[in-house]
């Protein structure tokens, strides 16, 4: 064998080169063992932190402010004497309730005596009330009497025509089951 072999036919140069390859190759390998561990630790340190996040923050499924009369303007059946859908962007939260508007005007007039305009029982049906039961009511079946706004669930005979029939004592039933209404 000359002194350019190896014993595998390979001559000293291609052994070194070789060698410095298998050398390089297992550097490489280190390397991108040593950096794949150190991305996959940052990924699950951003992974735990987004989920400590997540949880903490409230859900806004659960904690938005509930629409008050499916979106009506109040202010409207007063003014205008329509029910009569307010827009998204004219808003106004009060009670624990998102009240929208038909316009800005209307906006400010409740703002100034939300007592004035909200309707007497929030979301739900005067004449149910009187009765002791809870029903969502339909802003489009409504009353005003003495300056004050009912809306019921039911279209007449049952709604605002049955509830004006004893309207002092429909009333007085209504604030008295007021405590029906805690939660909603």
């Amino acid at each position: 064998m000359s002194h350019n072999q190896c014993p595998n036919g390979m001559t000293q140069k291609a052994s070194f080169t070789a060698g410095q390859f298998a050398a390089r190759e297992g550097q490489i390998r280190e390397f991108a063992m040593h950096n794949v561990s150190r991305r996959n630790a940052i990924h699950l340190v951003l992974a735990i932190a987004a989920a400590l996040f997540a949880t903490s923050m409230p859900s806004f499924a659960t904690e938005a402010v509930p629409l008050a009369i499916k979106g009506y303007d109040p202010v409207a059946y007063f003014t205008i004497g329509s029910p009569t859908r307010g827009l998204p962007e004219i808003e106004y939260e009060w009670d624990e309730h998102r009240y929208l508007f038909a316009s800005a005007e209307h906006r400010e007039l409740f703002k100034a005596d939300p007592v004035r305009y909200a309707p007497q029982f929030g979301n739900f049906c005067a004449m149910a009330l009187a009765m002791g039961e809870l029903d969502e009511a339909n802003p489009e079946n409504w009353l005003i009497s003495d300056g004050r706004l009912y809306i019921f669930g039911k279209p007449a005979p049952m709604g605002p025509a049955l509830f004006q029939e004893d309207l002092a004592a429909n009333i007085a039933k209504a604030n008295q089951n007021r405590a029906l209404l805690q939660g909603h």
